[in-house]
């Protein structure tokens, strides 16, 4: 899966927020300045070509929705950067969040303590 533009992730968001729209009412949901609706209409054909996207026709319209989920999307995201960054190392990768002071060794342990739990409560159903 390749890696979206800033205004495609925008696009994309809509779509996993408000499900199936047609364009013209996508465009209802930017903020002033609007993008031309030729723009994001090419926008999200481009994005329906690469298979983010898929549509139904009404009539002579298209009403587009997503084929990604934002679920499977932000996986795949997370286990790219981290085979490119980290060399495929989840354990190098938040060592360096830990390392640059984005996450505390404090979180770091309430979240181990929690995931440990959750598997407890898991084990015991």
């Amino acid at each position: 899966m390749r890696k979206l533009t800033k205004k495609e992730m925008y696009i994309m968001k809509l779509f996993w927020a408000n499900g199936k729209m047609f364009v013209k009412d996508m465009l209802e949901l930017f903020p002033e300045p609007r993008p031309h609706i030729n723009t994001l209409s090419t926008q999200v054909r481009t994005l329906e070509k690469d298979g983010f996207l898929g549509h139904e026709t009404f009539g002579n319209g298209y009403k587009y929705y997503p084929v990604v989920g934002e679920g499977d999307f932000r996986s795949d995201s997370l286990s790219g950067l981290v085979n490119n960054f980290f060399g495929n190392s989840y354990l190098s990768a938040v060592s360096s969040l830990v390392r640059e002071d984005k996450i505390s060794v404090e979180e770091l342990e309430a979240l181990v303590k929690s995931l440990k739990e959750e598997q407890s409560d898991n084990t015991q159903e």
